[in-house]
């Protein structure tokens, strides 16, 4: 391409001209002064890393320089002249143009397989942005984003069908665990494994997504009259789930909860029924786990409840409104009182006292419980530090705070700032929290054990493995679960069982202790039994601190405090504005 660089000023607009047409095109260009005293060329950019090491490219540009350098100039000049209309030879200007062109057109078959060569790897490259833009790189599933895109296609596509669509969101139950014992290898290599069995259980017209984490979602239309279709999906994903998977030479269990949200018109929105979902998913949970539920609108009302709670638990806790509560516990052969087991309550400035069971299992999933417990505890040893030293108190140590590894260096930096001795401090740990983390169990009651902390298996009967847990665990008591003790004057079972585990304490030098003693005829039948001691509402219900100092006085079990009438009530809003 030939441009005429002979205007005024010496062609400097042609030439910024030609210089942007070369930025825009694969074609070469070449300016020559007609004197043949200066070459400018331009050479189109490639974003071919490897283009500037093109041999034929190269070796045109070296025989073009070398014809130039042996004429001595006078080629280009000859080309110029003849296409002026200046003299020159026919036969050899022709033998040049031909030359050059040969030259060019090499020259661009090269460019050209270079840019077709680019074309291909962006389309490729951006293909492949396409899918990791779209897709789960661990499971290939869709993403939130794409799961918001195409499932709102397939919903108004649905809808004007006149079909009904479901919404699924699966998550999987005690997940973390998985990563905490095998490793975070195996738990991406099982999501792999449940991403594809779930695939095999979906209808064909299914949308499947990974959430992150341990979350999924499926979507798809069904008959609106046949929602037992979309049951038997869900029954069919938790039934295999519940099977155990083989993860690299691992034996792994896990289970699925999983919320349903439905829509039969076309005013429903992707992200509603997925919030709808999530919902029943986490009522799914609440139920048990391992099942599935399908989302109605008191579960939304629970949910505001719950995020109510929880809102006024954060802001509870360091105000000093969760507080001690006190059961007695009893010397069954004498009647007298043994000690306290100590109980959480809150005491709401609007709401009043509020249930244990409202607020505890919040706590335990929020991961306030080590908070709660540590505010509570403190309250109730800064107490019980005066009582009569006969006297103990228990505590329960929750599942989750079982696996601290530092619980104990806190509980006896507890107990030193306190002042509580640490041989008259019982805590109590159940069954279940053990198997989850039995060697992490172990260190920690071993180092309570160390520091003089007594140790009791509460709930005993209603785990796992209770006779390996006495045998590997130093525990000093054994507390008999109340569902045992409320039947045993009409279940022969009952009895029968009590029986079986007060021997056996025995045998193993552990007294015991029943929960949940409501009259006095259970009392009399534990005592027959040969149970050491008890607790329950036959003995009263659990007391504030007020009650007990008044409690302990009348008993004269308060050597280090004074009686009923000397205790002022600002001592209790003290007590809570020290925790």
């Amino acid at each position: 391409m030939l441009f005429d660089c002979r205007p005024p000023n010496g062609g400097t607009g042609e030439r910024q001209r030609l210089r942007a047409f070369s930025l825009l095109t694969v074609t070469p260009a070449f300016v020559f002064e007609r004197a043949g005293t200066s070459v400018e060329s331009t050479k189109p950019r490639s974003r071919v890393s490897n283009a500037r090491n093109d041999v034929v490219t190269g070796g045109i540009v070296v025989a073009g320089i070398l014809m130039f350098i042996g004429t001595g100039s006078r080629v280009l000049q000859q080309a110029m002249n003849a296409l002026s209309g200046v003299g020159g030879g026919v036969d050899q200007t022709l033998t040049v143009a031909v030359l050059l062109n040969i030259a060019l057109i090499l020259f661009g078959w090269r460019r050209y397989r270079d840019l077709s060569n680019e074309i291909v790897e962006r389309t490729a490259a951006e293909q492949r942005a396409q899918v990791l833009a779209s897709r789960d790189p661990l499971t290939g599933f869709l993403n939130r984003r794409a799961l918001s895109e195409q499932g709102g296609a397939l919903l108004t596509k649905a809808a004007r069908r006149q079909k009904s669509f479901a919404m699924l969101m699966l998550d999987l139950d005690h997940f973390k665990n998985v990563n905490d014992v095998h490793g975070h290898a195996i738990g991406d290599a099982l999501l792999k494994t449940i991403a594809a069995e779930v695939a095999t259980l979906m209808p064909p017209s299914a949308i499947t997504a990974r959430l992150g984490g341990d979350e999924f979602a499926c979507a798809f239309a069904f008959d609106g009259g046949s929602p037992g279709m979309v049951d038997r999906v869900a029954e069919s994903i938790v039934a295999r789930l519940a099977q155990p998977f083989e993860v690299a030479n691992t034996h792994v269990h896990i289970s699925v909860s999983i919320g349903i949200a439905r829509a039969d018109s076309e005013g429903a929105t992707i992200d509603a029924l997925m919030r709808s979902a999530d919902i029943a998913m986490y009522a799914a949970k609440h139920q048990g786990r391992n099942r599935f539920a399908w989302f109605d609108v008191s579960m939304e009302r629970e949910l505001q409840e719950r995020n109510a709670v929880e809102a006024g638990m954060r802001s509870g806790i360091p105000k000093g409104e969760f507080v001690p509560y006190f059961e007695q516990q009893i010397d069954l052969s004498t009647g007298r009182l043994h000690g306290f087991e100590m109980l959480a309550r809150w005491d709401h400035p609007t709401r009043g006292l509020v249930c244990p069971d409202h607020f505890i299992p919040i706590a335990e999933e929020t991961g306030m419980i080590a908070d709660l417990s540590m505010s509570v505890m403190r309250q109730a040893l800064v107490e019980a530090k005066n009582w009569d030293h006969g006297l103990t108190v228990s505590v329960n140590i929750s599942p989750s705070q079982l696996k601290d590894p530092w619980l104990a260096q806190k509980l006896v930096k507890l107990l030193t700032e306190t002042g509580y001795p640490p041989e008259r401090l019982e805590v109590e740990i159940t069954e279940t929290s053990l198997f989850e983390n039995l060697a992490l169990a172990q260190s920690i009651v071993g180092s309570l054990k160390n520091q003089g902390i007594k140790l009791a298996l509460d709930d005993f009967g209603t785990g796992y493995s209770s006779l390996a847990h006495l045998r590997a665990l130093p525990f000093d008591r054994i507390k008999i679960d109340r569902s045992f003790v409320a039947s045993i004057c009409d279940n022969s079972e009952s009895a029968a069982i009590v029986n079986a585990i007060t021997r056996l304490g025995d045998s193993l030098g552990l007294p015991v202790t029943a929960e949940g003693i409501e009259d006095a005829a259970i009392e009399e039948r534990l005592r027959q039994l040969g149970c050491h001691k008890g607790q329950g509402w036959f003995y009263g219900k659990p007391l504030p601190i007020s009650q007990v100092r008044t409690l302990l006085a009348e008993r004269n079990l308060l050597p280090y405090a004074r009686r009923r009438d000397e205790v002022r009530a600002d001592e209790v809003v003290e007590l809570r504005r020290s925790a």
